[in-house]
């Protein structure tokens, strides 16, 4: 059984090593007569006729960048980013033009989120909190707040249920592209000029890819709200506060919200990073 693996990922290193090796850059690609735009427009075409996404678009090659300010010799000090294959990031970027209609038209992604969206920068989301809390001390009133920061976000994404969402948003066609595009996934790990065998993707969204930030806001989307709260959200980041004339209710209202998130993180398989989380004394 091991030595059939082992032949398996020596042939799937085999296939990887050849397509590095007739990978076309962004430049080659701008310089390619028409004949060959119809060839890629094809297979392009024939991807979403067929509802497969090919195998050797699924592979990734991680490099890793030291975090500001984190110890280097401990590997959580270190954020993954894939490479991906030139086709492949130019079929995703198209293929988000397609379906971005449908979350408009749906209003998929709440207004609270405002990571990754045009016209929404970080900047605002900050304006957003600080006009709550101006507000309720010009009116004599009590704000409590939490800040929340997921652990490992886009590396917990469970497929499973990414899929069960994406299937009650969109058409059929897409949700095959898509569960094809989340199976079957591998990585490998460059560290300077070494390279590291195949490994299986069981969990997450690729950080790198034009896709992996949509993915991870329709898969976060739902998360829980109240009425008579603020909930304010940055991708994996979200600031939840309430108000209110008595103390004790407005922890009330936040430990309440808070709760509900909590049981949401617990369905989804999610965690909250403690040690970024925070709940501002008074």
């Amino acid at each position: 059984m091991c030595d059939a693996a082992d032949a398996e990922t020596t042939q799937r290193m085999s296939v990887y090593n050849q397509i590095l090796q007739s990978n076309i850059s962004g430049r080659i690609l701008k310089e390619l007569p028409n004949i060959r735009i119809r060839a890629i427009t094809q297979i392009f075409n024939s991807v979403l006729r067929i509802r497969y996404f090919p195998g050797q678009w699924k592979v990734s090659q991680i490099i890793t960048i030291l975090k500001p300010g984190k110890p280097a010799e401990e590997a959580k000090s270190y954020r993954p980013i894939s490479l991906l294959l030139i086709l492949s990031k130019l079929f995703k970027k198209l293929f988000l033009i397609r379906i971005k209609p449908t979350l408009q038209e749906k209003w998929i992604i709440p207004d609270q989120q405002f990571g990754f969206r045009q016209k929404h920068a970080t900047f605002e989301q900050v304006h957003c909190i600080t006009y709550v809390i101006h507000n309720t001390l010009e009116s004599n009133k009590y704000c409590m707040a939490a800040f929340l920061d997921i652990s490992q976000a886009f590396d917990k994404v469970w497929h499973e249920g990414l899929l069960y969402k994406i299937k009650t948003i969109f058409s059929d066609i897409i949700y095959k592209i898509l569960k094809s595009y989340l199976e079957n996934i591998y990585f490998l790990i460059k560290y300077r000029e070494e390279y590291t065998s195949l490994h299986p993707v069981l969990s997450g969204v690729p950080q790198g890819s034009v896709l992996g930030p949509l993915l991870y806001l329709l898969y976060t989307a739902d998360l829980p709200t109240m009425a008579d709260s603020t909930t304010a959200t940055f991708v994996d980041n979200t600031a939840v506060l309430t108000t209110h004339e008595d103390p004790a209710i407005a922890t009330h209202g936040l430990q309440t919200n808070l709760n509900k998130i909590q049981l949401w993180l617990k369905k989804w398989h999610m965690k909250v990073n403690e040690t970024k989380s925070k709940l501002p004394l008074p």
